[in-house]
């Protein structure tokens, strides 16, 4: 009883704070007149952002409020939970399911006609258009900025089968933000008034080729930097001018580190830190955490390996998925058969 009181306080606190109002007095005195002001400043709608992380006392207390504004104020407040989700599952579905009358009621106020909606990723003119608005945000510490010019780039190496396994075409505004705001940190740091195509590259490997490659760090303390070290390499690699990298018409894999990061790994070994190296064998094997419940009953069989993307049909042994050491995968035709994918930490079937 606790521990729901002071969710439902915190609540209360938060909605004040956003009505301007102050916080003065008990929560209990508080919170029958929150739904009165709400009325008062004529609010439409309540806009909760991560809803995913609502407890059961939050989404009873929200609950509670829209009836009393039905009720009281015959005020009828809309609701938008704006949850993250992966693959085809639906947030709050589970919770919104049960069979108490708290939670039939809760789903019947659900939208008649679109109850759940997606929010698409963004296509390349809209990347373009994030990217336009970030050259006005930095433009203090980047005078010479101009990220647009290598929008067909950063479309191209966020669309990779890595960050889009289902192949949709759109990307994600966490990768966009975490490109470009890597290559502004290391442009800032070099002293530089615009951001490289170089930059912009190398942190798009980081991404893409190196997402999931594990850094040994052996005693020599913080003596490895994440650009300085390989930029060079990947700048004499590309040896192409703008335009050149930017390929509008066709999804390419970006290139792998140019031979200058062997030297450049071979000079870090004296410091006592070990580098990736290249092989053809891909990092990933073992045990694959699928719940084999939902394995069995999805009838899906095909796994695809969340490194390399290639496929193996597996079976259950011994209580567990296992996907055998492999060597990386050569082509980069996408896959569009269903198959089960890691999507960020999460295990999902995807595909037609």
């Amino acid at each position: 009883m606790a521990v729901s009181v002071l969710r439902k306080i915190s609540s209360t606190k938060q909605l004040f704070s956003a009505l301007g109002l102050p916080l003065r007095g008990r929560w209990s005195d508080r919170k029958p007149k929150l739904m009165g002001h709400l009325h008062q400043y004529g609010t439409q709608c309540l806009i909760v952002d991560d809803a995913h992380d609502l407890s059961l006392e939050h989404l009873m207390f929200i609950k509670e409020l829209t009836d009393q504004g039905r009720l009281q104020y015959d005020h009828p407040l809309g609701l938008c939970l704006v949850a993250a989700g992966r693959g085809d599952t639906i947030p709050l579905k589970e919770t919104l399911d049960q069979p108490d009358p708290t939670w039939l009621q809760f789903r019947r106020r659900l939208d008649k006609l679109e109850p759940f909606c997606r929010v698409a990723g963004h296509t390349s003119e809209e990347v373009r258009e994030i990217l336009a608005a970030l050259e006005t945000v930095y433009r203090e510490l980047f005078p010479q900025l101009n990220l647009r010019q290598w929008g067909g780039s950063i479309y191209t190496w966020l669309t990779q089968p890595v960050l889009d396994p289902a192949h949709s075409g759109r990307v994600t505004m966490d990768y966009l933000m975490k490109l470009v705001t890597t290559a502004l940190e290391w442009s800032y740091q070099a002293g530089e008034t615009d951001v490289r195509a170089e930059t912009l590259e190398k942190a798009a490997q980081l991404l893409v080729l190196r997402r999931d490659t594990l850094r040994i760090i052996d005693g020599a303390g913080p003596s490895v930097e994440a650009l300085p070290s390989e930029s060079s390499g990947v700048a004499q690699a590309s040896g192409t001018e703008a335009e050149q990298i930017s390929s509008p018409n066709a999804r390419r894999q970006i290139p792998p580190s140019a031979p200058t990061e062997q030297v450049d790994q071979a000079r870090s070994r004296k410091k006592a830190v070990s580098q990736p190296t290249t092989s053809t064998k891909c990092t990933f094997s073992g045990v694959v955490p699928i719940d084999l419940k939902r394995f069995l009953e999805s009838g899906v069989t095909l796994v695809e390996c969340p490194d390399c993307a290639c496929t193996r049909t597996l079976e259950p042994h011994g209580g567990a998925l296992r996907f055998k050491s492999h060597d990386k995968r050569k082509t980069h035709t996408p896959t569009t058969s269903r198959r089960w994918a890691r999507i960020d930490s999460v295990w999902d079937v995807i595909g037609r």
